[in-house]
């Protein structure tokens, strides 16, 4: 679009210059505008604050006019600012805004409506906390009794997003964003990557099926590779990717045009073919080989926090890797539990709309086990799925996560602005795409400090919300904060919708009628 901009503006100047002269005055009116729109398109591909309008000068003005005249005549013609689908236009928004530090504020009320089936609230008190006197860096400590090198984690970190599904630029403006917030940075399951250590933010190194990074020749599982790389100090936790929430039991896919030779070499593939990463891992094959291999990968990383992500399927499978984790004493530093909402770069419809639970279903579930069976003090919880808002980091902290990470958001700080493109390497904005025309709109220099800016106020809002509920520490927050209401005259709690369990209460043989037969068929030895 670049090229074909100032091709055109050049031929459009000379023939307009040489016609005013030739022709008519009436040509030099023509000349002046098209000289107008050269001078407002070289400004567009020059300037560092709008990709849209450095892919495309000229053509992607309109796209900033619309967002101008939208309150005026959009709301009447299109759609309402809570209908967009996966993230609400209100949301989207939000994220814009506070990404640019601009005014965040909303007019005239809620357009939600309060009356309807599932709208959830804050149970704020009557003698509300300063929320100025309170931590605005609320942090986690993860690592539980066999890690040597716990990590100080924020309580909202970037979610995984593997350089592949994302381009350069946009990964290396996530990390530079990461490090001058002091928040972690997943990077995925497509390896660790130049774009990831450039800027030196923390990383989580997430290890998929596929093994990406730390590959033999036949895909599987290299502990020298591992070895080799884990060592860096950027590299603060290992999260083992069971399944996403987009589609579990499925494996991660990288179209070939995304399948640079840069990315090749990073994942040890071949460039230019599809990579499907397998359904499972072939490193172990039941709860207690997943517990073993936690502890190896433990003692290679020389004690750095290991930790496992899923989205809750089949109940029993997780209830055997509580069973393996009490019968080896040995524990996963933490557990992210992602949800059937989770988006994803490419994944078949049926599988983004149709499996895996919902992270609010999963969470519950999987706070409840861990308490159940005695350990929830040894694992650390982190919630994943379409965390936008400083109300969903508080709804997913009283429901059982001490922390959560976010990928969608952290995208749209970026610029991201939901064309769905993400699986065709045509994304405009440069975020979800290998061609190199598109990537040099993202501006890093201007992009990191959009992502610091809105992980600090979201994180500033969850306090502010902690504060109105009268909590002075998220870890105060319970199931009770939170209501839903479930039918027009029906209102429950978060307590009443998922019911908490009394610590230990599996081991002890007191097992709620709801969990007995999931108990019953776990097992450690197989999934």
């Amino acid at each position: 679009m670049r090229r074909i901009f100032v091709t055109s503006a050049f031929l459009g100047l000379v023939i307009t210059g040489l016609l005013s002269f030739a022709v008519s005055w009436w040509w030099l009116i023509t000349f002046c505008i098209a000289l107008a729109f050269t001078v407002m398109g070289i400004y567009d591909m020059v300037q560092t604050r709008h990709t849209i309008m450095r892919n495309f000068p000229i053509v992607g003005r309109v796209r900033y006019w619309m967002e101008d005249i939208r309150p005026k005549m959009y709301q009447y013609f299109i759609e309402s600012d809570i209908d967009g689908r996966p993230v609400s236009r209100i949301d989207r928004s939000t994220i814009y805004q506070r990404a640019k530090k601009q005014m965040d504020t909303m007019p005239f009320g809620t357009q939600l409506d309060v009356y309807q089936e599932g709208y959830e609230w804050l149970s704020h008190s009557i003698s509300p906390l300063d929320f100025h006197s309170l931590n605005h860096d609320p942090r986690i400590l993860i690592g539980n009794k066999d890690c040597k090198q716990p990590y100080s984690a924020s309580v909202l970190n970037v979610s995984a997003m593997s350089f592949g599904a994302l381009s350069g630029n946009a990964v290396e403006a996530l990390n530079a964003g990461a490090k001058i917030g002091g928040f972690a940075h997943n990077t995925g399951e497509g390896g660790i990557s130049p774009h990831h250590l450039k800027n030196g933010g923390d990383l989580i190194w997430q290890i998929g099926t596929g093994y990406f990074g730390c590959r033999d020749e036949a895909g599987n599982f290299s502990e020298e590779l591992f070895r080799s790389k884990v060592g860096r100090p950027e590299i603060k936790m290992i999260e083992i990717k069971l399944s996403q929430g987009a589609k579990p039991g499925h494996g991660g896919i990288l179209p070939a045009k995304k399948n640079t030779p840069e990315i090749a070499a990073i994942r040890h593939v071949k460039p230019y073919t599809t990579v499907a990463s397998p359904p499972y891992h072939t490193a172990f094959s039941s709860p207690r080989g997943l517990i073993e291999f936690i502890k190896r990968l433990r003692e290679l990383s020389d004690g750095r926090p290991i930790g496992f992500k899923l989205c809750v399927g089949k109940k029993s499978e997780f209830v055997g890797i509580c069973k393996a984790m009490v019968e080896l004493d040995s524990y996963p530093d933490f557990i992210t539990v992602d949800g059937g909402e989770g988006g994803t770069g490419a994944a078949p419809q049926e599988f983004s709309n149709y499996v895996g639970a919902p992270m609010m279903d999963g969470l519950a579930f999987v706070h409840n086990m861990l308490v159940g069976y005695g350990i929830r003090q040894h694992v650390k919880v982190i919630a994943s799925g379409k965390i936008l808002s400083g109300f969903h980091i508080l709804r997913a902290i009283a429901l059982g996560a001490d922390g959560c990470n976010s990928a969608r958001a952290m995208m749209m700080a970026l610029g991201c602005i939901q064309a769905l493109l993400c699986n065709t390497n045509r994304c405009p904005t440069g975020i979800t795409t290998q061609d190199p025309k598109l990537t040099v709109g993202l501006v890093v220099e201007d992009k990191k400090y959009r992502v610091a800016n809105y992980h600090e106020e979201v994180v500033k809002s969850f306090v502010e919300l902690c504060g109105a509920a009268g909590v002075s520490e998220p870890g105060n927050l319970t199931r009770s904060h939170i209501y839903r209401r479930v039918f027009m005259n029906e209102v429950r709690t978060f307590e009443d919708v998922f019911p908490s369990l009394k610590p230990g209460c599996i081991l002890a043989g007191d097992i709620p009628e709801k969990y007995k037969q999931d108990v019953e068929m776990a097992k450690a030895d197989h999934w």
